[in-house]
């Protein structure tokens, strides 16, 4: 048998030539393996790992009509929890062997249209995003495609698109109702950016509705809005330290900006929670291990990843209604809250 030279790239005929098939049999077990019997499959695996064989992908999808890969686009990948998500919906990807192929939008809807447009453009076979600020537009692009869509971190019904997650409006409210039971009166807020950032701006309603159906106000210039950095956080806490009388209870968007405001806190002489009680959202592992631990919302980030590729999967094959999968959130209640001095 004529060996294949290292320079060259093995072809099927190859393959079928050291397995001793023909070349039908080998696309048969590249492409449905279960139609294969098992000795001849394995003598077929065999000839391409010494040949170091590669499928060549444009060429079986032209075959298929299937590039088994799902796309997916995250405000940011400098966030813990959504590389979580991201970390999740790839494992269960590949469990059934499709590809991941990752984009960011910067928080800007119109980047992320063209990240999806890219994504179509590419033969993706479904599209993995973050809650729900965007074009109407853009479910209609991918309703003409036939592309299963899911949505992450939010969860509702009444959306077009397939959504896991929660209502982040309601799950803050129980961050607010914990403070005012522990006797907070005074409340304020570290908010994420709320434009074009649903997550955000439906926290700030929540903690605003808790606290009104409590007899209480959440005084504006109590709540400050601050990207998702520690730089920023700190800037927006020494905004509220600033405010006369100081706020007893710092409600923040996520983990980070919760960080940051304990940080800028201590930087100012006082104590926590002695002072002043600071509660955050994620629960990333930052938050059980700083210190003092983090009064925090925890979001089961891995599990809406893995969700949300069964969802892309099953819609890939089946197609149906829209599905909503609604993981609650669990208050972990820590050492940055206590009643108010």
């Amino acid at each position: 048998m004529k060996p294949v030279s290292k320079d060259a790239m093995a072809t099927i005929a190859d393959v079928a030539r050291r397995a001793g098939t023909s070349k039908a049999t080998v696309s048969r077990v590249l492409n449905r393996p279960d139609t294969v019997k098992p000795e001849l499959r394995e003598a077929v695996e065999r000839a391409m790992r010494e040949l170091a064989y590669v499928p060549l992908g444009a060429a079986r999808s032209l075959a298929t009509k299937r590039t088994r890969t799902i796309g997916a686009i995250v405000p940011t990948v400098d966030n813990a929890i959504f590389a979580r998500f991201l970390d999740a919906l790839q494992s269960e990807l590949s469990e059934h062997g499709m590809l991941l192929l990752l984009a960011s939008s910067w928080y800007e809807p119109e980047r992320e249209l063209a990240e999806v447009r890219a994504l179509v453009e590419r033969g993706v076979e479904g599209i993995a995003l973050i809650g729900t600020s965007r074009d109407p537009g853009m479910y209609e692009l991918l309703r003409a495609r036939d592309l299963p869509c899911v949505l992450g971190m939010v969860c509702d019904e009444a959306l077009p698109v397939n959504s896991v997650g929660w209502n982040n409006r309601l799950e803050m409210r129980k961050v607010a109702n914990f403070m005012i039971d522990l006797n907070h009166r005074h409340l304020a807020m570290i908010a994420g950016i709320t434009k074009d950032n649903d997550r955000a701006r439906d926290r700030v309603i929540g903690a605003q509705e808790a606290a009104r159906d409590r007899g209480l106000t959440i005084d504006p210039r109590d709540i400050v809005e601050a990207r998702y950095s520690i730089e920023a956080g700190r800037a927006g806490m020494a905004q509220l330290l600033r405010r006369r009388p100081r706020p007893t209870a710092v409600m923040c968007g996520n983990d980070v900006l919760a960080v940051a405001a304990v940080l800028e806190a201590l930087s100012q002489g006082l104590q926590i929670p002695r002072d002043i009680s600071i509660t955050g959202f994620d629960d990333l592992e930052l938050a059980a291990n700083f210190f003092p631990p983090l009064t925090t919302m925890h979001v089961h980030a891995d599990e809406i990843g893995r969700n949300a590729a069964r969802l892309l999967l099953t819609h890939r094959e089946r197609g149906g209604r829209p599905e909503a999968v609604y993981l609650r959130p669990d208050l972990i209640v820590r050492d940055t809250t206590v009643p108010p001095r």
